[in-house]
């Protein structure tokens, strides 16, 4: 039995392993064109230590273009907040539909 319950953790790992290796691979990039971009404010304590990173964000967008939510999918935590806050504020093409949208919002120091 004890090999059994081993046997099974280790395939659920693995299924978990590969199903985040698949997430990974999603192109990353809005599949609607954006029209206006405004940009993140850089958050004073990174400026002050030289940070830098990136942000990536799924984005909800209603057919109209605008930004209906922005969720935070992964990156340094110091600059989640900068970052969905210019990206709600963005401005997609309009669409049928509502869209998610994955983007990147870099933060690069200056």
């Amino acid at each position: 039995m004890p090999r059994l319950a081993a046997f099974i953790a280790l395939l659920s790992v693995s299924l978990v392993a590969m199903a985040a290796g698949q997430h990974n691979t999603a192109p990353v990039g809005p599949s609607r064109k954006v029209i206006s971009r405004v940009a993140p404010e850089y958050p004073v304590l990174a400026h002050r230590m030289h940070m830098q990173g990136v942000v990536k964000l799924e984005v909800q967008v209603r057919p109209n273009g605008t930004v209906k939510s922005a969720k935070v999918l992964g990156g340094n935590p110091v600059f989640a907040d900068a970052a969905t806050m210019a990206v709600e504020k963005w401005k997609f093409e309009a669409a049928p539909g509502e869209s998610i949208e994955l983007v990147q919002v870099l933060f690069e120091a200056q």
